[in-house]
Formats: C-alpha cells, sequence, structure tokens
C-alpha cells in the first residue's frame, strides 16, 4: 500500500531537472542486490518492468503517529502490498498489476534469512516471501508467478509515503459514499476530501470498509496513485527544479532499490514522463480464480485464474496496452449505484410540452434504465396548467442509495421519502430543470483484464 510512493519515483524523475539533481537524488537511495546469485530466468519481454514492494516498517514513526493513525502492533516484517508496473517501450504508457498479498505462491529453493536453513520449493502466500528471503525471494517468486522478467526493484514504507504526500500538498480524493475503518480510524464522508500524507496513509491501508476486503483496498489503491500521477503532473512540481528536489528527496530517503537503478535510469524515465498524464497510466488487479484458496499449514489464500492471468502476463511481455481504448466521454459525478440498476419514471411537472420527453431522454443517455414513456403530471390551480416550481424524486426509502444517485444527476431536485412506492425512482420535471448531469459508477470492470486508466478513477 505504501507503495504507490514507489512509483512517484517515476512520475517525479522530470526530464528537465538536470543530470547534478538527480544524480545528488540518487546517490541518497539505499541500495540492494535482489537479484543476486538469480538463474534461470524468464526471457527479457519489451519495454521496462519494475517490482514496487510496500514493507511493513513502522521503525521510524513517531509514538504520537502510531497512535493517531492506527498504526500500534509490531510489524511482520513482510510485504503488506506487491504491485508489477510495466513501463511500455515508447515511455507512452504505464501499466499497473496489483498482486494480492495473500496470493497463493511457491517459494523457489532458497536459505532462509531468519534461521539460516536452506529450505525446498514449498507453498506460502506472496508476501511471506519476503520475510523468509528478503527482496531476492522475492523478486524470484514473482518472476516465476508471472513468467515475466524484472528488471528494477523498489521498495518504500510507512515514513516515505507520508512525507511524500506531505510533500505534494496533499492529495485529493473522491469517494460517492462514506468510508468508515474503526482498525485505521478512516472516517471519510461521501465527496471530495484533500488527504495530508496520514490521512491517505489510513486511506490505503483500510480493508474492513466493506466485503471487498483486500481486493477492495487494492481497487483504492489504485484510485489513490492515479489521483497521486495528476497532483504531481498538475501542480508544477515536475518542471520546477527546487520543489522537484525537496520533494524528491523527501520520498527517496527511505526508499530501497537495486544498484541498477541509478542517475542514468531516472533522467531516462524522467524524459518520457514529461508528458505523462493519469490517462498515461492503466490500473488492473491480476485476475482471481478462488478469493479463499484453503492451504494446509497457511490458511485462506487468494487463488490466481490460470487462463485469465497468463494471458495478462503475455500482453504485458508483448507490450500491449490492457485497457480497451474508450472514447472520450464528458466529466461524470462519480455515483454509488450503477445507474443502469436504477428504474425511473419521468413526469412533466409543467405546462411546457415534450418536457417530459427531454428528460427521460437525458436520463437514459447517461445510463438510467428510464420507462421510456413519460407521463404528464397532475398539477393544475383552479382547472388551468400551473405546476410545480422545483423538481421533485420521490423514493421509497428501501432504494435510498439509488434516489442520491439519481439526485446527483439532477443538482438542486428536492428528494422525497415515500414508504411503499417501490423500486422504481420518480422523478417529476419542474420549471427550475436545466440540464441532466453526467454520472457513472465506480468503475469496475473495463475489458478483459479489467483495466482502467487513471483518468477514470482520479477526481474530474
Amino acid at each position: 500500500m505504501r507503495m504507490v510512493t514507489g512509483l512517484s519515483v517515476l512520475v517525479l524523475g522530470a526530464g528537465g531537472i538536470g543530470h547534478a539533481v538527480v544524480t545528488n537524488l540518487a546517490t541518497g537511495i539505499d541500495r540492494i542486490d535482489p537479484f543476486k546469485d538469480m538463474k534461470n530466468r524468464p526471457r527479457a519481454g519489451t519495454g521496462m518492468n519494475l517490482l514496487l514492494v510496500g514493507t511493513d516498517g513502522r521503525d521510524r514513526i513517531t509514538p504520537q503517529e502510531k497512535q493517531k493513525y492506527r498504526l500500534g502492533g509490531a510489524p511482520c516484517h513482510c510485504t503488506d502490498t506487491v504491485m508489477l508496473v510495466h513501463l511500455s517501450a515508447d515511455k507512452d504508457r504505464a501499466s499497473i498489476v496489483s498482486l494480492p498479498r495473500d496470493s497463493y505462491a511457491e517459494a523457489p529453493e532458497h536459505t532462509d534469512r531468519n534461521t539460516g536453513e536452506q529450505r525446498a520449493t514449498h507453498p506460502l502466500k506472496l508476501n511471506a516471501a519476503y520475510a523468509e528471503g528478503g527482496p531476492n525471494l522475492t523478486v524470484r517468486t514473482v518472476e516465476h508467478m508471472t513468467g515475466i522478467k524484472i528488471d528494477h526493484y523498489l521498495e518504500v514504507d510507512f515514513t516515505s509515503f507520508m512525507k511524500t504526500v506531505d510533500a505534494l500538498g496533499g492529495v485529493k480524493i473522491c469517494t460517492a459514499r462514506p468510508m468508515k475503518d474503526s482498525y485505521t480510524g478512516l472516517d471519510l464522508a461521501a465527496g471530495t476530501h484533500d488527504l495530508d500524507g496520514g490521512q491517505a496513509l489510513q486511506y490505503v491501508r483500510s480493508r474492513h470498509i466493506d466485503g471487498a476486503a483486500d481486493l477492495g483496498r487494492m481497487q483504492r489503491q489504485q484510485k489513490f496513485l492515479a489521483s497521486l500521477i495528476k497532483q504531481a503532473t498538475s501542480s508544477g512540481v515536475l518542471l520546477n527544479p527546487v520543489k522537484f528536489r525537496d520533494v524528491a528527496s523527501t520520498m527517496l530517503s527511505s526508499v530501497r532499490a537495486d544498484k541498477g537503478f541509478g542517475t542514468e535510469q531516472m533522467l531516462e524515465l524522467g524524459q518520457a514522463m514529461r508528458g505523462f498524464s493519469p490517462a498515461s497510466s492503466e490500473f488492473t488487479t491480476v485476475p482471481v480464480g478462488n478469493a479463499s484458496y484453503p492451504v494446509k499449514g497457511i490458511g485462506s489464500t487468494v487463488k490466481w485464474d490460470e487462463a485469465k492471468s497468463k494471458k495478462l502476463f503475455q500482453a504485458l511481455r508483448e507490450d500491449k496496452s490492457l485497457a480497451p481504448a474508450r472514447p472520450k466521454r464528458p466529466e461524470a459525478v462519480e455515483v454509488d449505484v450503477d445507474p443502469r440498476q436504477i428504474r425511473v419514471q419521468v413526469y412533466n411537472g409543467t405546462p411546457k410540452d415534450g418536457l417530459g420527453r427531454t428528460v427521460d431522454d437525458a436520463l437514459h443517455a447517461t445510463g438510467f434504465d428510464t420507462t421510456r414513456a413519460p407521463l404528464n403530471a397532475e398539477m393544475r390551480v383552479d382547472g388551468e396548467p400551473h405546476g410545480i416550481e422545483r423538481t421533485l424524486i420521490t423514493y421509497d426509502p428501501r432504494w435510498d442509495r439509488s434516489a442520491k444517485a439519481l439526485a446527483a444527476a439532477l443538482p438542486g431536485a428536492e428528494l422525497r421519502a415515500v414508504r411503499g412506492q417501490g423500486a422504481t425512482m420518480r422523478v417529476t420535471a419542474g420549471k427550475d430543470f436545466e440540464k441532466v448531469q453526467q454520472v457513472r459508477a465506480e468503475e469496475t470492470d473495463s475489458g478483459g483484464f479489467g483495466a482502467v486508466t487513471g483518468d477514470q478513477v482520479a477526481c474530474p
């Protein structure tokens, strides 16, 4: 989860910064050799592959921060998050694939770094590979699972994450519904929020918000990363050498990287990122076949869908985009319920002929399941057409989330609960009606790999 900071190395390595500045930054990185003595590795594909690892480190967190952001307890010395990042050969696209930390994996033969004993190949959860064999075993295990050769390795912790977000001035997050997690202390109302480093850490760590658990958390991490990229590319930090140096030095002070990720690599990546935007990034999670696969002695693991994951990693090796091309859409407000699941009957509450059809067409165009047969409301005074001033939405309280989604499409409309009305929403168009606001449900599945681009999940 803190891993999103690691990717900012790619975003912040701006090409216009200069060799001397980047050299000074590169010399401050803690170096490791995750590729030592590795043999029989996968064949290199096209483009560049980075393994981004977030470790469960609390050593440099103050007691006050531990208490405020619910970071108590002993670290497990394992990986909380693993992301595989593929940078296309033309440097125009970054594909980020989340690998569930509880993924069923088979660790190759290795020496246990805790006991010094030689261990044969055996099953484990992916995050335990770091605890048994550190970065080296983590890389070997991921390469074995994916068939992708890892070119570079980046590792970050809590401290780097929080300080980097703060150095960028915070990151904007939009949520269509309230989010609360008593384990992390996250408590966000529906709407737009500017998160500081500590709040952002709560957001990407939370996995007790809904039934999606860790898979839902990975989606939020991807959404946060898209917003982080948007903040970094739109705030001017990439073009301001002083601000860039301050932000990058803050972040890199607690990053560990392989020895080959040096000045030249940062400059090369920086040149590529100069024209980067959220739309240049795409996000997905490795396809899951069984989210609760029991393994004796290990417990419940996440078993990948063998056929779909094989296809996904083949696409990365061949440098193909994971997200399908989409027509450009007008900016839309994100809502909690998919409009396609909301049935709507439209009424014309004014003397204006055709208004009911206009509203029905507009709601249908943004995705609502309208009846396509608008009716005229009975709105008369002394036998003459009079009409209502304000658009009215009536709904059964049992479908309150659907009503809120519909209200987002009709700004200013009055919401009125009517017990026993049933699942169909009723919209009575008033004299104040001007237009329907485009809305969309939170992106969950787009194309064969469920990949979405950053501009689809970041705040408008």
